[in-house]
């Protein structure tokens, strides 16, 4: 993070959250990595396992957004920022349903984990109209 970050950022919901979605994917992907980790009896890998690192790489990457585009002067660039945001949550999306196509048990916790996507989605609005 850069070293002006303003001290207030830290309390908006849209940033509690993102950092919530990441605490909560990153717990997800080591649920399902034990599961998914072990070889098939053909000697490959499962493929979804994939899709849980892809989940914590999207989730990580939420919070530098938000305080790019709190930091940004521009609104073009701002706005640039919120697309990233926007498309990172939908990769999220999209890969919890990918995962929840796996064989693991884990699979139970990825339904939690779009229902805060849905309150994140929901914050990021709001926040988007104080920019």
């Amino acid at each position: 993070m850069k070293s002006n970050t303003p001290p207030n950022l830290s309390e908006l919901p849209v940033y509690k959250k993102a950092i919530e979605i990441l605490s909560l994917s990153q717990n997800i992907s080591t649920y399902l990595r034990h599961d998914l980790s072990n070889l098939k009896s053909d000697g490959t890998e499962d493929p979804h396992i994939y899709f849980s690192g892809d989940i914590v790489q999207h989730s990580v990457s939420l919070v530098p957004e938000i305080v790019n585009a709190e930091l940004e002067r521009y609104s073009e660039r701002k706005h640039k920022h919120v697309a990233s945001l926007s498309r990172l949550t939908n990769m999220l999306y999209k890969n919890s349903y990918r995962l929840e196509r796996s064989n693991s048990n884990g699979k139970d916790f990825l339904p939690i984990l779009r229902s805060e996507l849905k309150k994140f989605k929901k914050l990021q609005r709001t926040w988007l109209l104080t920019l």
